[in-house]
């Protein structure tokens, strides 16, 4: 059986895209896996890496090696890749799985003849853009390390067809768009009571993220909305400021998150999942996230800002709304139209999408490319 290697710096059993690669990919190859957090349940050897807490002496280290420039010395000096390079065997690997740049040089360094596949899941050279601190330090690091090591990768996915582009655009390397949609749930629309409409957004607490506007939009809409946040507690501070701003509203309310492959079976039960996300940054503008596809597993109506990339599927699909600007009372503009007969229409397409845009299908893209790149090594 053919040895394939996964590497992420994430949390594995809370990082979903890397979890589908490896439920896709270990009924087929013998996986192993290195990143942190507890051994996932799956079929494979797992290598843990030990969270470290940087002491300050160390901090002003790394900061300053990113200030001078030096990037090259600043990834080996990262105590996970010194780590994850003293648990790795080198020897049998047959192709190397890497989640985000950050894992190229690694891999690269203890085997530079394996082919390699990179799977981005941002486009990391402005992720935090909107920060002047950031771009004069990670900022210019991750563009180092794109400028590398891109191009020496044997095959390319990302999340969405702008981040593709744009990696195209400024590093030359073309990539195939793998959306972040979970596996095909079966689950029929919920029934739909014209008296209440019921809202969701599930996710992480992040205050870049201005979950605050989806608080706000509730001022603008009629009586029979009521929303429910499922965030996890990311952010405590930031937690606390929305349960604050929402305390005034009864209909708003504050749901404990449930584990990740519960999330569509318990939304379910809701009508329109709903995510506002002002372009802070070139991430957040190309956002196509998992709680998107999340949304259409569940079979719930989409309602959205002009993000374009969510909205271009909300459209091609017709799987609900999408505001007109980022303003909460623009998307509030768009629900207080809704019918009975249009909410059932829109959670009836969802459902018949969730049957074509699920990880069965996207993960064709990868199982393809590892088995073309595996069979030209005979």
């Amino acid at each position: 059986m053919k040895k394939i290697l996964i590497v992420s710096f994430s949390h594995i059993r809370s990082d979903p895209r890397v979890m589908r690669q490896i439920r896709l990919l270990e009924p087929l190859f013998d996986i192993s896996v290195v990143g942190f957090g507890e051994k996932p349940d799956a079929n494979i050897r797992f290598m843990q890496l030990e969270n470290y807490q940087s002491g300050k002496f160390n901090k002003l280290f790394q900061g300053l090696l990113l200030l001078l420039g030096l990037f090259e010395a600043r990834y080996w000096h990262l105590p996970y890749v010194q780590q994850a390079a003293s648990l790795l065997d080198v020897n049998g690997y047959d192709l190397f799985i890497a989640n985000d740049v950050s894992a190229l040089p690694l891999l690269y360094k203890i085997k530079h003849n394996i082919p390699v596949i990179i799977d981005a899941h941002e486009y990391s050279p402005r992720e935090f853009e909107e920060s002047l601190l950031w771009r004069v330090t990670l900022g210019r690091y991750n563009h180092f390390l794109c400028k590398k090591y891109l191009k020496r990768a044997t095959f390319m996915t990302t999340v969405c067809q702008g981040i593709a582009d744009e990696y195209q655009r400024q590093y030359g390397i073309s990539s195939k768009v793998v959306y972040s949609a979970p596996s095909f749930k079966n689950l029929a629309p919920s029934r739909v009571d014209k008296r209440k409409i019921r809202l969701i957004h599930h996710g992480a607490c992040i205050r870049a993220r201005h979950l605050e506007t989806m608080i706000d939009m509730m001022k603008h809409l009629d009586n029979r909305f009521t929303l429910d946040f499922m965030l996890t507690n990311s952010d405590p501070a930031y937690l606390a400021q929305l349960r604050s701003l929402a305390s005034s509203d009864k209909r708003i309310n504050f749901l404990d998150p449930v584990p990740m492959e519960e999330i569509c079976r318990i939304i379910n039960r809701y009508d329109v999942g709903i995510y506002i996300l002002p372009p802070a940054n070139f991430n957040h503008k190309h956002a196509l996230p998992n709680k998107f596809f999340e949304f259409m597993q569940a079979s719930l109506m989409i309602a959205i800002g002009p993000s374009p990339e969510m909205a271009e599927l909300v459209n091609r699909h017709t799987l609900g709304v999408v505001a007109d600007g980022f303003e909460p009372q623009r998307l509030a503009s768009a629900l207080n139209k809704l019918t009975t007969e249009n909410l059932t229409k829109f959670k009836q397409a969802s459902f018949q999408s969730a049957k074509e845009i699920n990880a069965e299908n996207q993960g064709k893209v990868m199982i393809n490319a590892v088995q073309s790149i595996l069979s030209q090594q005979i």
